[in-house]
């Protein structure tokens, strides 16, 4: 073909675009499919797991449900119905065992919340021996729970010869009754637990404060300020997420306080320190052929819902304050 003959040509066709290519067709998963994905093997792996996970969690959940209906004392039961729930609802121990338990909380968030985030932040400014420190933060974690609560009854003794009082002794001050004052028990009580209970907390704030970037320090040190105000700008937006989750962890762990009162005062003086767990314990276990169990469980299953529903408010009123 000449030049001409190429000229005048018509132009090619452009490559014809290609066809479309249909959608995947989304595959049905049918009892075969799972079969011979090797569902069968996942589920056989599984079933020891969820055996167990229900026998040592959920079933006593649910018999404990069952019982708080029952007039039992774990030989003889018969179904009461409502009755047992009546009886606790209509009981004013329980209603002196609550404002106990929110006296205990109100305290212990009053002093043992801040304190670790406190003591946290100092820890992270040291520039020498944090290691040291944070040991001696978390040692009173490693004492025993018991032993600790009979250690602190030896240092809360009475007389002139206590720990305490002898201390106190040092500076004029005359000797304090402690947990044997219905005054003076429950922040005893709480001074305590604070004391055994911060250095879970003070780690998990030391580990926390790691993720803070330090150029926002860097920044707000270059606009002048100074630690408080580093930690009320920086540190405390940083660790919001942490800061709730303690929270509201504490506040758990507060409406669950068994320990302290039934070790310092057995919910004496005069039922000042009685809490809802020692209400319910008393319940159980008040002569020695046993209470009625099933009372006590009606207890904690409201104690359960209370809590439940709690934290279910907390974290939906929380949710976007931890978030932006």
């Amino acid at each position: 073909m000449s030049v001409i003959d190429k000229a005048a040509a018509p132009a090619a066709a452009p490559d014809a675009a290609p066809p479309d290519i249909p959608a995947h067709r989304k595959v049905r998963r049918t009892p075969l499919t799972w079969f011979r994905g090797g569902g069968l093997w996942n589920l056989l792996f599984l079933l020891p797991m969820l055996f167990v996970f229900f026998f040592f969690s959920w079933s006593p959940i649910v018999q404990s449900v069952i019982m708080s209906f029952q007039k039992t004392n774990l030989i003889v039961s018969h179904w009461v119905g409502w009755d047992n729930y009546v009886a606790i609802l209509t009981d004013p121990s329980l209603g002196r065992a609550v404002l106990n338990t929110l006296y205990f909380a109100v305290l212990a968030l009053i002093f043992g919340f801040p304190l670790p985030l406190f003591m946290a932040v100092l820890m992270s400014e040291v520039k020498r021996g944090k290691g040291l420190y944070s040991a001696l933060a978390y040692l009173p974690v490693v004492v025993p729970p018991v032993v600790a609560v009979l250690l602190w009854k030896v240092f809360y003794g009475a007389g002139p010869e206590g720990v305490f009082n002898t201390i106190l002794s040092w500076f004029g001050i005359p000797p304090q009754p402690w947990i044997q004052s219905a005054v003076q028990a429950m922040p005893s009580l709480v001074l305590e637990a604070t004391w055994a209970a911060a250095g879970g907390s003070i780690i998990i704030y030391l580990a926390a404060l790691l993720s803070v970037p330090p150029e926002l320090y860097d920044a707000a040190e270059v606009d002048g300020a100074g630690i408080w105000r580093k930690v009320w700008h920086v540190t405390i937006p940083q660790l919001r997420g942490i800061l709730f989750i303690m929270l509201i962890l504490q506040v758990i762990a507060t409406a669950q306080v068994f320990l302290e009162p039934f070790l310092f005062t057995g919910g004496g003086p005069v039922g000042s320190t009685t809490t809802i767990l020692l209400y319910i314990y008393n319940l159980a276990f008040r002569n020695s052929l046993g209470g009625d169990y099933g009372e006590a469980t009606a207890v904690s299953v409201l104690l359960a819902i209370v809590l439940g529903i709690l934290s279910w408010l907390y974290f939906k009123l929380t949710n976007r304050w931890s978030t932006t």
